[in-house]
């Protein structure tokens, strides 16, 4: 498989449709083209995003943008499928047969506007998926072209590993910020590391901004202290904590206002010291480190 080289700050699209912002064509073509010429030129979806909608709304408004396909990268998902009346689906559940990934990523490119997808990711891990029927299906995607790379979403070690033994595993997008760091205490982000597995992060602001409590509290008082040191914002001060740890996670940032998402790729280049570092793990932890 070829290389991989996405923007070090990823634009979620999981809000920019029906499941949040709802923009129009014109107001998420705005999005798109003000995210590439702020340097942000990666893009992450889902099938399911928007209830199977956003998809083809971004696909749309990518179009009308006029932006070169080669200039940006495209990430996807499968796997979960919906409680949906025109997909004959009646439970949540999980789909990794080889014809539902194959007959996903076709649906993928047809919504997007694109001849592949920079990556596709499986987004959460079922105990019925059978690695050799889901390597056959990504052989089958990659020797067409349609897709560069795969990789995981949601995985655990042990669930990647048993991917990895038959596929070539790229990527692995988790939950990881202040708040739900759990990734860098179980091992995870030292399995990535060892096995040379891109780490991106969603919800990388976690539940500073969601949630009033002990915690949270304490990660403002010391981000915030941080933040006119650093000359960024808390927004910031969250972002460069994740971007600091050396198994080189990209944080995918779902904001649709063009000035957090500014500042998002303005921390890129903050290197924070040490100690702050450690002091904000402690605000999160509320103790000393052991």
């Amino acid at each position: 498989m070829q290389s991989l080289q996405f923007s070090p700050i990823v634009a979620g699209t999981m809000t920019w449709g029906i499941w949040g912002k709802n923009l129009t064509t014109q107001q998420m073509t705005q999005l798109i083209t003000d995210c590439v010429a702020n340097q942000i030129t990666s893009f992450d979806h889902a099938d399911i995003y928007g209830d199977y909608t956003t998809e083809t709304a971004f696909g749309k408004a990518f179009k009308e943008s006029n932006i070169n396909r080669n200039d940006v990268q495209f990430i996807s998902k499968c796997g979960i499928q919906l409680p949906n009346v025109n997909r004959h689906t009646t439970v949540k559940h999980y789909q990794y047969s080889k014809t539902y990934i194959i007959e996903s990523v076709t649906n993928s490119l047809k919504n997007l506007h694109t001849d592949y997808l920079d990556v596709l990711l499986l987004h959460r891990p079922s105990p019925l998926m059978q690695a050799e029927e889901i390597a056959a299906a990504i052989d089958i995607l990659i020797s067409q072209g349609k897709i560069k790379a795969v990789g995981v979403s949601n995985f655990s070690n042990t669930q990647t590993a048993l991917l990895h033994s038959e596929i070539d595993i790229k990527v692995n997008q988790l939950e990881f910020s202040l708040t739900h760091n759990e990734a860098m205490l179980n091992g995870s982000l030292d399995y990535m590391q060892t096995n040379q597995i891109l780490p991106m992060s969603w919800s990388p602001l976690g539940s500073v901004f969601k949630l009033d409590n002990e915690q949270t509290q304490r990660i403002k008082a010391v981000a915030s202290s941080l933040a006119a040191a650093y000359n960024t914002t808390v927004d910031g001060i969250l972002l460069a904590w994740i971007l600091k740890h050396p198994a080189g996670i990209i944080p995918v940032c779902g904001t649709t206002e063009i000035a957090r998402l500014k500042t998002a790729i303005a921390v890129t280049s903050i290197k924070m010291d040490l100690q702050d570092w450690f002091k904000l793990w402690e605000a999160s932890a509320g103790h000393e480190v052991a």
